[in-house]
């Protein structure tokens, strides 16, 4: 059962006041913090463990949330058993924009994550009367669009490798620090994400880790040791 926790907001950067939590060292400041600033709205923190379900597939999309810290897979489960993750939220990163009623994917926590949440109706109706935030909003919802067509361009027409270079490129550009990405997210995640199986996300990693690509510092941390050669199996 996820841990309900409360917050206070203010614009244009989220300042916390989180009972039974303390606040983090800097307050987050992005686009989805300036919308529910500038329009006033509250939102609310919840806690959710590692692999507890966020919400489900087909389950009404009351809410549109935000990574505070920890990680998020959005995922479907095919009819086999088989799971296509479609996306990976991190800090920052909002998720359950949905053009129905209902949300098209599930959502579970990776690893344990806080999430931010505002009711759906409460954004559609500032959308209604205020063209900043309709503009922001869209913006969002393009930019899940760009990710989406990214997404099939990769599982469809790249190889193995080429997907792996891709995912890594990604994830470089999201998560590194001082030159080291700390992935939250295990390989069969990956291979979930990328349409491949452990097995073949493993042995590409190792290809790359011979090659001198990259190089490993603990289980899921991983150093670009030659961005271009990379970018040019991306390419």
């Amino acid at each position: 059962m996820a841990q309900m926790l409360t917050q206070t907001i203010n614009t244009p950067a989220i300042n916390t006041q989180i009972v039974g939590k303390a606040a983090p060292a800097h307050p987050v400041t992005d686009q989805f913090g300036a919308i529910t600033g500038h329009v006033g709205l509250v939102a609310t923190e919840f806690s959710y463990r590692k692999d507890e379900e966020i919400y489900g597939e087909d389950e009404p999309a009351e809410y549109v949330y935000q990574v505070v810290s920890g990680a998020v897979s959005s995922y479907k489960l095919l009819s086999d058993g088989r799971r296509q993750i479609g996306a990976f939220h991190l800090p920052g990163d909002v998720f359950g924009l949905e053009s129905g009623p209902a949300h098209r994917l599930a959502a579970e926590a990776i690893i344990d994550t806080t999430v931010r949440l505002v009711k759906r109706a409460s954004l559609e109706k500032a959308a209604g009367t205020d063209v900043q935030v309709a503009r922001k909003l869209w913006a969002m919802t393009a930019s899940e669009l760009r990710h989406a067509e990214d997404h099939m361009l990769l599982l469809g027409r790249k190889t193995a490798m080429e997907r792996v270079a891709t995912f890594l490129l990604e994830m470089d550009r999201r998560l590194a620090v001082a030159g080291m990405m700390a992935l939250p997210m295990c390989r069969r995640d990956i291979g979930d994400y990328l349409g491949l199986t452990l097995e073949t996300v493993s042995r590409a990693l190792s290809q790359l880790h011979t090659q001198g690509i990259l190089g490993f510092s603990g289980a899921r941390q991983i150093v670009l040791r030659n961005r271009q050669r990379l970018q040019h199996l991306d390419a």
